[in-house]
């Protein structure tokens, strides 16, 4: 062969292996891009399947199901629907995550994480294959659950927990589960159409509920056409109260607030988990009541317990095959509270359904034995919904019946005065021996404070420290403060439960001095001493500050669990100062013209100061008088009270209102 020939021979071989190899290249390459295709749109197909599933849209998750399969198995897809509806529709199946999931051709296999409503997740793995270019699944029982086969069964048992009750220091209930009345329906028995909605109308009607309310009840996803649907709960039926039709009266085991509108803003009221609970709280489960405010919202989960139950295949003769999930029960606790039921009943019945707020303490040990803030309003009515008529009527009060007064900040007004003594008595900047020449009701200290006048009550004079607490006279404090200088006050208060956390399971600002680190004024320095300003102290910060009086000097902070530990600050005042205080506070009462003396004919032992903090717009008119008393039993130290009355109408004060209460306490501690 010539050499041209062989030259020739061997560049056709090489172009043909080009040739070839290039058709290899195009040919793997179209197959790897057609199965990344295949592979895209293969996950694309389930997991837009398992979202509609998650969200309860089962008809739509039928678009991606291959009729093939369906007609293969006998099923037609309205019945893959309603059996999905049964199944995870009353297992209360949410919030699907997909998790490995794998396409290889034609076929898939994926891991699903499952929330029921039993509060947890349970994980299932599922394999399947795919149709008409991955678009769709060759559907079987299965993909419900992976041992499921076509006759098999869901069965769902769910048990609840007992929510713990709160009670009070001597076991008398303040949460209770007791009997309740349901007001509710059967959807079956409205009917439909227009026979149904006039049904609803006519419930509404009688529960004073909005008809989009009963709508929205009977829409939640676990309601049968069989299933009773609670509306309303209340403690009884009321009087003379007609059901109409449709409308349906059950008894049951409930939560229930013995002494109401007493203790509403300290204990709280429960109601029926939503949608948007479960979204927050994986843990919570369709049914369940959780904690609204108060101390059933603080203690919620250790009142709620663990609902359990478990979810199991079960074959067509109702036998079980395999137990899918299994939660155990755990029964919600007690919370003992240092509370004194009846004390806390007649603190708020001292109120006189006036704004304010009553706080009773062992000054000992700092037990709360009483925390009431009036006007208030019925718990047991929230338990299940309230009408929208009656929480339109307290949420437009003027008077503002959810506020909890107890731990909202106000100025203190002449109660404090105590601790500006105090302060002073041990810095050594009063003299108690000392009677100030103090004429006329007004007194400014220079020119320097324009138009500004401190004022008082009564024209008296000289003045020393017994006759000022006796008279609860605000000029003579403020120029002993005056005298005392910023930075000898500040330091006294810093003694105290200023910009403290209390230890407490109810929500507060901490105690303010002011608003700033300086007063950066005379005035201002010179209200304060007198508990006006920009002191801020709640009712309960109050209480706490003033326990150094029956402590010895000692500071007790004041606690509400029984269980908790007893915690103090020693030394905040000496012991020499409380004793010549004390003997003031005890003069307050006995003294014809003390500010407290109409408690000396109840017979108890007492020692008290008086307050009023006014605010006003303009130096020479009555503003809003808010009305303190501060009062401990003088004998023993067992009991100490402190009554606050906002806005306080003329004929009515802080110190009128406490006699059956103080009786009370003189009774049952000393």
């Amino acid at each position: 062969m010539k050499r041209s020939e062989k030259h020739k021979r061997g560049k056709g071989i090489v172009i043909v292996t080009g040739i070839l190899i290039i058709g290899c290249l195009f040919f793997f390459g179209y197959r790897t891009i057609n199965e990344q295709r295949m592979e895209a749109k293969g996950k694309e197909t389930i997991k837009v399947f398992v979202d509609r599933l998650s969200k309860g849209k089962y008809q739509e998750s039928l678009k991606y199901l291959s009729e093939d399969s369906l007609k293969a198995l006998d099923f037609s897809k309205q019945q893959v629907n309603e059996k999905y509806q049964n199944i995870y529709g009353s297992i209360g199946v949410h919030d699907i995550k997909i998790k490995n999931l794998k396409i290889k051709k034609n076929q898939f296999a994926y891991t699903a994480v499952l929330y029921t409503g039993l509060g947890k997740s349970l994980k299932q793995n599922y394999q399947g294959t795919f149709t008409k270019g991955n678009s769709l699944i060759e559907w079987a029982p299965n993909l419900i659950f992976s041992g499921m086969k076509r006759t098999d069964k869901v069965a769902y048992h769910y048990l609840s927990a007992t929510r713990g009750e709160i009670v009070d220091r001597n076991g008398h209930g303040l949460a209770n589960n007791g009997e309740i009345v349901n007001f509710g329906v059967v959807p079956k028995a409205l009917g439909e159409g227009e026979q149904k909605q006039e049904k609803i109308k006519k419930i509404s009607e009688a529960l004073g509920l909005t008809e989009k309310a009963i709508n929205t009840a009977l829409e939640q996803s676990w309601v049968k056409e069989e299933y009773f649907v609670p509306l309303k709960t209340e403690t009884k039926v009321p009087e003379n109260f007609e059901a109409p039709d449709g409308l349906e009266v059950q008894t049951d085991i409930g939560r229930t607030y013995p002494i109401g509108e007493a203790a509403a803003h300290l204990i709280g009221y429960v109601g029926a988990v939503t949608a948007e609970d479960m979204k927050k709280n994986k843990g919570l489960s369709e049914g369940s009541i959780i904690g609204r405010t108060g101390l059933e919202r603080v203690f919620d989960k250790k009142l709620r317990g663990r609902d359990g139950g478990y979810i199991a295949i079960t074959n067509s003769e109702g036998k079980e095959k395999e137990i899918l999930q299994k939660i155990n029960v755990v029964e919600g606790k007690k919370i003992q509270l240092t509370i004194d039921v009846q004390a806390q009943y007649l603190a708020y019945k001292s109120l006189d359904n006036e704004r304010g707020s009553s706080v009773v303490t062992e000054p000992k040990t700092g037990d709360l034995l009483a925390v009431a803030s009036s006007p208030s309003f019925d718990p047991n009515k929230f338990v299940h919904g309230i009408s929208q008529t009656d929480y339109d009527k307290l949420s437009k009060d003027e008077a503002l019946p959810f506020l909890a007064r107890y731990s909202n900040g106000y100025a203190p007004g002449s109660t404090f005065k105590l601790i500006t003594a105090a302060i002073g008595l041990d810095a050594g900047t009063i003299d108690p021996n000392q009677a100030l020449a103090i004429n006329g009701l007004k007194w400014q200290q220079d020119a320097s404070w324009g138009g500004y006048k401190v004022t008082r009550v009564s024209d008296v004079s000289p003045v020393d420290l017994r006759t000022a607490m006796i008279y609860s006279d605000n000029i003579y404090m403020a120029q002993e403060t005056l005298k005392m200088g910023e930075k000898t006050f500040r330091a006294g208060l810093n003694k105290f439960i200023f910009g403290e956390e209390l230890d407490l399971p109810i929500e507060m600002n901490p105690a303010q001095i002011s608003t700033e680190k300086n007063f950066g004024s005379d005035i201002l320095l010179a209200d304060t001493g007198y508990g006006q300003g920009q002191l801020l102290l709640n009712p309960i910060q109050q209480i706490a500050t003033y326990s150094v009086f029956p402590n010895n000097g000692t500071i007790v902070y004041p606690k509400l669990l029984l269980s908790q530990e007893n915690k103090t600050k020693k030394n905040a005042v000496s012991a020499e100062t409380v004793a010549r205080i004390n003997q003031d506070m005890q003069a307050v009462v006995e003294d014809p013209n003390g500010t407290a003396n109409s408690l000396q004919s109840l017979g108890i032992p007492l020692m008290a100061k008086t307050g009023t903090a006014e605010i006003k717009e303009k130096q020479d008119e009555r503003g809003q008088q808010n009305s303190f008393l501060y009062a401990f039993d003088s004998q023993n130290q067992k009991f100490s009270v402190l009554q606050f009355l906002e806005d306080r109408p003329d004929s009515k004060s802080a110190v009128g209102m406490v006699p059956e209460l103080l009786k009370y306490l003189k009774e049952n501690y000393n």
